[in-house]
């Protein structure tokens, strides 16, 4: 990774941990104007028969890593347990409050900032986190520099730039999207019969009070038989595209930029 002063850091990852030493997140933030955290955050939760429990976790480590290694940011541990509360009837998935979790986050942000580091970014890999965009909210009312990657859009860019033909709200859990992730950056976690377990339950409008297990007894919503490693590979270079924006904003002395009306 080269620096914004032409000098170069190296970047070290092994599996899901960074791989960095002390002297390289000094020379890192040594290079540039504002440093910028990235925490990736998944779960622990059932992901169908072919997928395993930390798929979310390996999908958000996976985009925190492409970011990591395009631009001069600090790579953290990922969290690995967050709120996977709708998942709880399938054996193996593991959940803690969405208190828990902000409090973490919070923890390490505080943290974050008594080491000179006042920037914040939660690349999140589970979407039952909820609770992280009033984290980012909070933080950012209270004058600290947070954001939660990707956002809907960047999801929606990344399914159209590599060819993913299952729509978002289609390809809900263990679909098209994370299958192809994995077969790209961890095919050895993935199982066979992935090819044979499309479902699809595009209302879902209960499933806040009844859970997964209303809408599907596999734990699949999505069609994981269309997953290639090719669509994996564009799903991560977009999105490493797509977090240009965010580091623009964040690096920014100026702040957000000005609402442009379009109508």
């Amino acid at each position: 990774m080269v620096n914004s002063d032409g000098s170069e850091t190296r970047f070290t990852v092994s599996g899901p941990l960074p791989g960095d030493t002390t002297e390289d997140v000094r020379a890192r933030g040594a290079g540039v104007a504002r440093q910028v955290a990235v925490l990736p955050v998944g779960s622990f939760e059932q992901h169908g028969p072919y997928l395993p429990l930390s798929t979310d976790t390996l999908v958000a480590c996976a985009i925190a890593r492409e970011v990591a290694s395009a631009f001069p940011v600090h790579l953290l541990p990922p969290v690995t347990i967050s709120c996977s509360h709708e998942h709880a009837a399938w054996p193996g998935t593991v959940s803690i409050s969405s208190v828990t979790l902000h409090a973490v986050v919070r923890d390490i942000a505080d943290s974050l900032r008594r080491s000179g580091v006042d920037t914040l970014v939660l690349v999140n890999g589970h979407g039952g986190n909820y609770v992280l965009g009033n984290v980012v909210q909070e933080s950012t009312a209270a004058g600290a520099r947070m954001a939660l990657f990707p956002a809907a859009e960047d999801w929606e860019a990344a399914r159209e730039s590599s060819g993913i033909q299952t729509s978002l709200l289609s390809d809900m859990h263990a679909g098209e999207i994370e299958t192809s992730i994995l077969l790209h950056t961890d095919p050895e976690f993935v199982r066979p019969g992935y090819e044979t377990s499309d479902f699809v339950a595009d209302d879902r409008r209960h499933l806040l009070a009844l859970g997964m297990s209303a809408y599907t007894k596999s734990g699949v919503i999505g069609r994981p038989s269309r997953a290639s490693a090719e669509k994996g590979k564009e799903i991560l270079a977009s999105l490493t595209g797509s977090f240009g924006a965010y580091f623009s904003l964040l690096t920014s002395e100026t702040g957000l930029p000005a609402v442009t009306d379009r109508h």
